[in-house]
């Protein structure tokens, strides 16, 4: 039942959701889409491998991140 709901608010036109429905929508992205893997590691506290710009990588913990892959890392 509960995945009818979120398809449904998935297919419905953002500017057409209420503040709750939007809620849902970036709560169930957060724990089902691409995002879930860094939202696993911060819960996790598990290192991750980053590739920078730089063609440098950096191997670290994700303390946070945004929906834009910001992340707050410790070395």
């Amino acid at each position: 039942m509960a995945d009818n709901n979120i398809q449904t608010l998935l297919q419905k036109p953002r500017q057409d959701c209420t503040e709750y429905e939007i809620a849902q929508i970036e709560e169930w992205e957060l724990s089902n889409g691409p995002l879930s893997l860094l939202q696993t590691a911060v819960r996790s506290n598990t290192q991750v491998l980053i590739s920078l710009r730089s063609n440098r990588k950096l191997l670290a913990r994700v303390k946070a991140f945004d929906r834009h892959s910001n992340m707050y890392v410790e070395l």
